[in-house]
């Protein structure tokens, strides 16, 4: 059925994801924030001289097996914004709270550009789930934990299916899918594909699931 994620169980997570998926990133990012410390340093001299506040935004999330690690972004709202932000609740591009420079920043995804070192520390990946909120581990069911077995990432699956156009059952559902069919060329499409996205936009690429199968037991999480 179009829309439809496959939930069923992979057993065999493959070499790539074995032994080669840690390596890769950490190449890549080591590279890549070399490359991007120029576009790094300007980046923090314009969020200084546009808005009051920090360069780097810090928040505690969960990481592979909820193990909490603190995130690294742009800043792109204004200062002590957090505090009205309510749990669930997407940002939007029109919130108010959203600097000017900070909606080119989001619009864009640079402002996730900084957890390239989170990836280098081995917190997170190139590709993954992305990371939630300790606020939501209390609210996920069984079946949603599974997107805890690999570590978080600057994209996923979910990000360029639609993103914050997606309910939490339906990001999870993708989430879970990545889980089970992790592979080099899965990784390499959603990397592409998340170019994609930063261009046109996560509106073009809405592919809400036409079911989301949320009775997947523990004994089928786990086989």
């Amino acid at each position: 059925m179009p829309g439809e994620v496959e939930l069923r169980p992979q057993k065999n997570y493959g070499l790539y994801r074995r032994y080669f998926k840690r390596p890769l990133d950490f190449m890549i990012s080591f590279l890549a924030l070399i490359v991007l410390c120029p576009f790094f340093f300007l980046i923090s001299i314009l969020i200084k001289l546009t808005s009051k506040g920090p360069i780097f935004y810090t928040q505690l999330r969960p990481g592979k097996d909820q193990k909490i690690f603190k995130l690294y972004k742009f800043r792109t709202m204004i200062q002590g914004a957090d505090r009205y932000q309510k749990i669930g609740v997407e940002v939007y591009e029109n919130d108010q709270r959203v600097t000017p420079l900070g909606k080119f920043l989001r619009r864009f995804k640079i402002d996730e550009l900084p957890q390239l070192i989170n990836v280098l520390k081995g917190e997170m990946s190139i590709v993954g789930p992305r990371p939630s909120l300790p606020e939501y581990l209390a609210q996920y069911e069984d079946w949603e934990l599974e997107r805890f077995k690999v570590r978080p990432g600057l994209t996923g699956l979910a990000q360029v299916n639609g993103n914050i156009y997606l309910d939490r059952k339906e990001r999870s559902a993708y989430d879970v899918q990545y889980v089970r069919k992790v592979s080099f060329v899965l990784d390499l499409k959603i990397v592409l594909k998340t170019i994609a996205v930063a261009f046109y936009g996560e509106e073009k690429f809405i592919n809400k699931l036409s079911e989301v199968d949320e009775h997947v037991s523990e004994r089928d999480a786990h086989k």
